[in-house]
């Protein structure tokens, strides 16, 4: 399957302080990438990078195979993006608005346009200056999908939409997967990237710590815990890969890295009255990689 993203060792320096560093991304067509990461961590320098808006200090971007650096034009006539906090013309209406990106793409899909406006509830007669900020990320929502272009980038585009429309993203996100198309999601929101990612990139610093599906990066093995206590509780902190333990009144909460056999014995030593267990969310995977990652 050939791969709609491509980097190599691609690298952005500001004097010497590195943005992004040596990043190495594979994302094949059809897939769903979700990217993450805290503020600093070099989403937008990706982002920016890849849409073209810097050069890189070092590396290599090919986009539908082709150098993004000799083929910007021909590249960005099948791509589309949706941007944190969309800017628009404040006098005109979201109508007017569609229309006038409508004319960036060829076959632009107006059927297809109009059906998303009606999912997404939006009032297209307004000033854009009327507009709450989740009714200014529906249309870029609107914008970009209906583009049907075989590349979507996106930064935290769900940012202000309510929950129901949230959902209604979500579904418009599968639609254009199965459509074919690839999306670049770079998300706060490790809820919507469980729900909707076939692969998840993790940065930290400038560096891409992890990368793989959600199963891969359970690699790590991790089970979380909720115990009760009637009375004392052990001392799980002595225990080799024990991790983020919180204690309140008679409740223990806690993840292990691996076998469980260990802290169980421990556990059952001191007669907990109840024991819960689940598999690690992406939040939990999320926070413990951070930490536990120079």
């Amino acid at each position: 399957m050939p791969y709609i993203i491509e980097t190599n060792n691609l690298t952005k320096k500001y004097g010497s302080l590195y943005a992004l560093r040596d990043l190495d991304l594979k994302l094949e067509e059809g897939n769903i990438l979700g990217y993450l990461g805290p503020n600093g961590s070099g989403k937008t320098t990706t982002i920016k990078l890849v849409l073209g808006l810097i050069t890189p200090t070092y590396g290599k971007i090919n986009i539908f195979n082709k150098d993004s650096s000799k083929n910007f034009e021909e590249i960005h006539k099948d791509l589309a993006y949706v941007a944190s906090e969309p800017a628009f013309w404040s006098n005109l209406t979201a109508k007017e608005t569609l229309y006038f990106f409508s004319k960036f793409k060829d076959n632009y899909d107006k059927d297809y346009q109009d059906k998303l406006i009606k999912r997404f509830d939006l009032d297209v007669n307004k000033k854009i200056r009327q507009y709450s900020r989740g009714n200014k990320q529906k249309i870029a929502i609107i914008s970009a999908l209906a583009r049907r272009s075989k590349l979507i980038i996106m930064d935290e585009p769900s940012t202000g939409l309510d929950p129901i429309m949230e959902q209604v993203f979500r579904e418009s996100i599968f639609e254009a997967k199965n459509n074919g198309q690839t999306i670049f999601l770079s998300s706060h929101l490790l809820e919507e990237v469980e729900a909707i990612c076939d692969q998840i990139a993790i940065l930290k610093k400038g560096r891409m710590i992890e990368f793989g599906n959600l199963e891969d990066l359970k690699h790590l093995n991790q089970t979380r815990f909720e115990v009760y206590f009637k009375d004392k509780k052990p001392n799980l902190l002595k225990i080799k890969d024990v991790i983020n333990v919180k204690q309140d009144k008679n409740k223990m909460t806690f993840q292990v890295v691996g076998s469980t056999n260990a802290v169980l014995s421990e556990i059952l030593k001191f007669n907990p009255s109840r024991i819960y267990s689940k598999p690690t969310s992406l939040e939990d995977l999320f926070l413990s990689v951070y930490k536990n990652t120079k």
